[in-house]
């Protein structure tokens, strides 16, 4: 009689022989701002921004020199610095070296800062790239040393030097040895100034902390992508602090560009032939000593969306 009342199901499911179709996970990718679908062959076309709401995911560094350079150009420099311990720091039961190396092994990447020479459409750079994926990129003393080293070698072959930077901040785990890269990258910058050669600073989310105070906001030029959060503290720390409510939109790209904060924003796709508009500029302006350079960052702003 119980067997008369018990719920029967609508439909069976087959299990799955070995020549049934396999539906691949990532064949879709779902934006966390619009919450749209997008295919995910389309998703790559795009550059990994969503084609709907415009949001722009995250890239690896690896997937940003491969934007950004001529295929097969770019050779990396210092790929083997790997950092030190000075402090014997641990904290939660884990010390910094087994830190560095679970980040090692999630990113893939040997630090959070990878350089090197490259060309974009023919035309020779220096180039250094943030690896957020580990440590959240943040700047300790091998990160430092290799930018400083990545300057001194773009100022001995006479290339201008661009810089993608997405950060955390500084390294807590080094404490003043990271602090101190702040004015270390700054100072040879200031050398590569000296050399009538351009840095031109490209700003990706989310850049904070010492980064953002130090080496980037000292650029030629300062890009960013649309929507990056760019500041020192992050706005809820700043609020909390304050005790105050910050405006709409506090911190993001556009906030910053209407606020004179940046010189402009470039969406994925155009953000080689703005970066090629202004490596020609400024090449034309050192080879015309007596050329004015002001008028750069307008130049890009004006290069054809390709």
């Amino acid at each position: 009689m119980r067997e008369l009342f018990r719920r029967q199901p609508r439909f069976t499911v087959e299990p799955q022989g070995e020549d049934s179709p396999v539906v691949p996970d990532d064949l879709w990718v779902k934006c966390p701002r619009c919450r749209e679908l997008t295919y995910s062959r389309e998703f790559e076309r795009e550059l990994r921004v969503c084609p709907r709401c415009n949001h722009h995911f995250r890239l690896t560094a690896a997937q940003r020199i491969a934007m950004l350079t001529d295929p097969g150009s770019f050779v990396e420099w210092d790929a083997g610095l790997e950092a030190a311990d000075p402090l014997g720091f641990a904290a939660g039961g884990e010390s910094y070296p087994d830190k560095v190396a679970t980040a090692k092994r999630k990113s893939g990447a040997r630090e959070a800062l990878i350089t090197g020479s490259a060309r974009l459409d023919g035309r020779p750079f220096a180039l250094a790239v943030a690896e957020f994926g580990f440590m959240g990129a943040s700047m300790g003393s091998v990160f430092g040393e290799k930018l400083v080293r990545a300057i001194e070698r773009a100022i001995e072959q006479e290339l201008p030097l661009v810089t993608v930077s997405s950060s955390g901040g500084a390294r807590m785990q080094e404490s003043p040895f990271s602090l101190m890269q702040m004015a270390k990258t700054t100072a040879a910058l200031a050398r590569l100034g000296e050399a009538r050669l351009p840095h031109i600073a490209v700003l990706v989310d989310p850049c904070y902390g010492g980064v953002t105070a130090s080496y980037t906001t000292v650029a030629d030029v300062i890009i960013a992508e649309p929507g990056a959060m760019i500041g020192f503290a992050g706005p809820r720390v700043i609020e909390q602090i304050t005790r105050q409510k910050l405006p709409e939109g506090f911190q993001t790209a556009e906030f910053l560009l209407e606020h004179g904060m940046i010189d402009l924003i470039a969406p994925r796709r155009t953000l080689r032939a703005k970066i090629a508009t202004l490596l020609d500029h400024y090449a034309l302006a050192r080879r015309q000593p007596a050329r004015r350079t002001a008028g750069a960052a307008a130049s890009a702003q004006e290069a054809p969306d390709a």
